[in-house]
C-alpha cells in the first residue's frame, strides 16, 4: 500500500476508446508500444488491454468504451491515476472544495482502492492506493518518466480562471507545488508543477473558447518527426506543428483516429534543412 512519500505521483494512465484494435494500430506505430491484441473481459461488457513498452514494462491500459458507456456520456480520452494513501480522505478533500465524485471509493481485488473525481473546475482523474504485485511489496510504478520515450513525460493541469485556487487545492490534496513559470503571450501564466523537487508538469487557466479545464498528458517518443509522420499515416490529426520546449525537445498535440487527444514530446533526430 502507498505511504506519504508516494502521495501525488502519477502511477497509471488509461486510454478510453471505442475501438481498441484501431487504437493499438495507431499507438503501436506512433509511440512504439505493443498494446495487447486481446483484452480481459470485464463484468460490464467492456474489456481491458495492457499497454506494453519495448523494455518489457507497461505504460498503462486501454479500456474499451461500450455503446452503453458512451450513451451514458463517456467519451474517448486519456485519464491519469494519482497515488494517495487515503482514497476516502482524498475524495472528501475534493468534494469539500466543491468538486465531484464520479465513482465513489471502492476496492478492486489485486489492484487497490480507487475513486474517480473531478476538481471544482471539471478536470477528472482517479485517486488510487495501489496494491503492489504479489511477491514484490516494494514495487513502484514507472509509467511516468520525465526523460524516456514510451513513458508519459509531462502533465498539464488546465484550470478555471482562478488558478491560485486550483494550486491551493492540489497542494493540499497531493503536495504539489507551483514553482516558477512563464508568460503564455495572451495574458495567462503557465506555472511549473513540482513534486519531490522535480518538475513534472504545469498549470494554467484554460482558454474560455477551448476544451475547458482538464488534465492533459504528453507521451514520450524517440523522434518527434517520425512520430508525426506516423500520426498522419495512421489517420490522426495534428494541432499545429512541433514546437520547441525547454530542454531541447519538441512537442505537438494530436488527436487519435478514435477521438482521444494527447501530446507527444521528444527529440528531433534530424534538424530541418
Amino acid at each position: 500500500m502507498a505511504d506519504e512519500t508516494d502521495r501525488g505521483a502519477f502511477i497509471w494512465y488509461e486510454l478510453m476508446t471505442p475501438d481498441p484494435g484501431g487504437a493499438k494500430a495507431f499507438y503501436d506505430a506512433v509511440v512504439g508500444w505493443d498494446v495487447q491484441s486481446d483484452g480481459q473481459a470485464m463484468p460490464n461488457g467492456s474489456e481491458y488491454r495492457m499497454i506494453g513498452r519495448s523494455d518489457g514494462g507497461n505504460a498503462g491500459g486501454v479500456l474499451t468504451l461500450t455503446e452503453a458507456m458512451q450513451a451514458g456520456g463517456a467519451r474517448p480520452g486519456w485519464i491519469g491515476y494519482i497515488c494517495h494513501p487515503d482514497v476516502d480522505g482524498a475524495a472528501k478533500t475534493v468534494t469539500d472544495a466543491g468538486g465531484t465524485v464520479h465513482m465513489p471509493p471502492m476496492d478492486m481485488p489485486g489492484v487497490g482502492r480507487m475513486a474517480m473525481v473531478a476538481d471544482p473546475w471539471g478536470a477528472t482523474f482517479y485517486v488510487m492506493d495501489p496494491v503492489p504485485p504479489e511477491g514484490d511489496s516494494n514495487a513502484k510504478s514507472d509509467v511516468h518518466d520525465p526523460d524516456r520515450a514510451q513513458h508519459m513525460r509531462w502533465h498539464d493541469v488546465w484550470t478555471g480562471e482562478d488558478s491560485d485556487a486550483a494550486a491551493a487545492l492540489y497542494a493540499d490534496l497531493f503536495g504539489w507545488r507551483t514553482e516558477g513559470g512563464m508568460p503564455m503571450g495572451d495574458g495567462r501564466e503557465y506555472r511549473f508543477l513540482t513534486r519531490s523537487d522535480r518538475a513534472f508538469g504545469g498549470m494554467a487557466p484554460a482558454l474560455t473558447d477551448g476544451p475547458g479545464p482538464r488534465m492533459a498528458f504528453y507521451i514520450g517518443v524517440d523522434d518527434i518527426d517520425r512520430a508525426v509522420a506516423a500520426v498522419k499515416d495512421g489517420g490522426g490529426e495534428l494541432f499545429g506543428e512541433p514546437q520547441s520546449v525547454p530542454g531541447g525537445d519538441y512537442s505537438v498535440h494530436i488527436r487519435d483516429p478514435q477521438g482521444a487527444s494527447v501530446g507527444l514530446v521528444g527529440p528531433r533526430e534530424e534538424q530541418p534543412a
